[in-house]
């Protein structure tokens, strides 16, 4: 809609022109509008990105994080010295390398984003791409602030001091004062109740403020709501509550708003007029892909990962959103980027965005591979006495004594042994990064999911000669929880999965509660399950 709107096809009518880019129509306003729509977006971001998934990836992420940095900014490097002439001026200096910076970032919320539209957020390869672009994104944060230093110190030191300092001084306070503080306004709410609607409202004026507060000191206003974001702790119930409360306007009226405006400047004219910086553009975007892309490929397909993955992993790793987009309209505004340079970006943004979905989802297939070769494991397959590997699903604590119940009933013996799979699956929410947790016989935990695994443990205890149990917690969103019963009931080869019905009934037989993303995992799973399936209905 941008492009249409721009100077490129109907900003090139008079009477369009006058209307879209007249001072008086208040395009400036309608900028400003989408800016501020994109500075709440960028802190829900912050908030729904857990840094932990970075600290605690493996070895293979860290690796893959950095890699994805540093290639495409050393090839990026020698492309720049390889174009460099004598007489360049300091502002295209400076503009090629920018450019060449923000091309070689990965951003996290972009591929989480790729990754959720294309179903495969919590798969091998999603929770691989979601760890490494954790680190890279922390990488990139790093190496923006320090480059923003450099060039901070060289021109006016006595105002880079002050500047540095402001800045350290305030992650020191969003994350030893703030967040503290956020971590009470969570424990003084009622478990179960939700966080009071004064809280959201100071935390969004606290955003804005932080956003405020960087722009003063000489950094976008964007990076202060982001970092403040990630000071926010994410889930329920205040991450959720936050993203439950802006996310659905914010995503819906102002991510389309400053999507358009910024894809309004796009000058093909302005673009073709100047050919050295078109070239060097196109040049620059092609190369860097090629090098982010071969990089992961390279690293991936050494780690043993299949050559159709590897390839899959390392397009996902070169995708390219609104992030980059934002950074590239920054630099338009502060009169550092040229309109040529900010067009082919920006096409090259376009570009890339349509195509690599499509190439992942052509190369990447999970569910096709998923039950080649399979030998399918029911309760009519068993043979007598044989073990009995049973998958207990449960979601709320009530299902669980019932799911018990019926486990005793299948009289478990020590010639006929059972091994139970206690899978809690709890609804994402207010993050972007899914969890699987694999829970120690002995741990000890605030997490809810617990109190269910005691009954389990409990349950093991009474049967200690006849009876394995091993819980789990699996947090995913709701149109994909399917996927972590069906992966588990495959992986440790369970011949039955019981679910519990998505209706709860009272006392007196009449429905008190129905959950529709029960409704529809149960109905998932009885799709594409590999063994047999019981929804355990309980009307007592």
């Amino acid at each position: 809609a941008g492009l249409l709107l721009g100077h490129t096809v109907l900003g090139k009518l008079d009477t369009v022109n006058d209307l879209l880019f007249s001072h008086v129509s208040g395009i400036e306003i309608i900028d400003t509008t989408g800016l501020f729509g994109f500075v709440i977006f960028l802190f829900l971001m912050g908030v729904k990105m857990d840094l932990r998934v970075a600290f605690r990836s493996t070895k293979r992420a860290a690796v893959i994080g950095f890699i994805s940095i540093l290639a495409p900014i050393t090839v990026g490097l020698v492309i720049f010295t390889a174009f460099k002439k004598p007489e360049q001026s300091k502002e295209v200096n400076l503009e090629r390398l920018l450019g060449t910076t923000i091309e070689s970032l990965t951003s996290f919320s972009v591929i989480a984003c790729l990754l959720s539209e294309l179903n495969i957020l919590n798969s091998e390869l999603g929770r691989l791409a979601l760890s490494a672009s954790a680190i890279a994104d922390v990488g990139t944060l790093i190496l923006v602030f320090v480059f923003s230093s450099m060039a901070k110190w060289a021109n006016a030191p006595s105002v880079a001091a002050v500047n540095t300092a402001a800045s350290i001084a305030f992650v020191v306070i969003l994350f030893f004062v703030f967040r503290p503080m956020m971590f009470w306004v969570i424990k003084t709410t009622p478990e179960g109740k939700p966080i009071k609607e004064v809280y959201i409202v100071l935390i969004v004026m606290v955003a804005i403020g932080c956003s405020i507060f960087s722009h003063f000191f000489g950094d976008s206003p964007l990076i202060g709501a982001f970092v403040f974001g990630l000071a926010v702790p994410d889930g329920p119930p205040l991450g959720s509550a936050l993203v439950d409360k802006l996310e659905c306007f914010v995503n819906g009226v102002f991510l389309a708003v400053f999507t358009t405006t910024s894809t309004m400047r796009v000058d093909v004219k302005s673009m073709m007029e100047n050919r050295s910086r078109f070239l060097f553009s196109i040049i620059f975007v092609c190369v860097t892909f090629l090098a982010k892309v071969t990089s992961c490929f390279i690293v991936t397909f050494r780690s043993l990962m299949p050559l159709k993955d590897s390839l899959a992993f390392a397009l996902i790793m070169s995708s390219k959103g609104i992030v980059e987009l934002s950074y590239f309209c920054s630099f338009i505004d502060n009169k550092i980027m040229s309109e040529a340079t900010f067009s082919v970006l920006v096409l090259g943004i376009l570009v890339n965005s349509t195509i690599v979905p499509l190439l992942v989802k052509l190369l990447y297939d999970p569910d096709s591979r998923r039950y080649a070769g399979y030998e399918k494991r029911t309760l009519m397959h068993l043979k007598p006495d044989s073990e009995l590997r049973v998958l207990a699903c449960t979601h709320r604590s009530e299902n669980v004594s019932t799911i018990i119940e019926l486990l005793d009933l299948t009289c478990p013996a020590k010639q006929s042994p059972q091994v139970v799979f206690a899978l809690h699956i709890v609804e994402l929410k207010g993050r972007d990064s899914p969890v699987f947790i694999a829970h120690q016989k002995n741990e000890n935990s605030a997490l809810s999911s617990l109190e269910n695994i005691f009954a389990y443990n409990q349950y093991e205890q009474n049967n200690w000669d006849s009876v394995t149990v091993h819980a789990f917690t699996a947090i995913s969103p709701s149109k994909l929880m399917h996927e972590d019963i069906c992966n588990m009931a495959l992986n440790k080869q369970t011949s039955f999965i019981i679910l519990p019905f998505h209706r709860k009934f009272s006392i007196d037989g009449s429905i008190e509660d129905e959950n529709s993303v029960m409704r529809n995992v149960n109905c998932s799973v009885l799709d594409r399950a590999p063994c047999s399936v019981g929804i355990l209905i309980d009307r007592r």
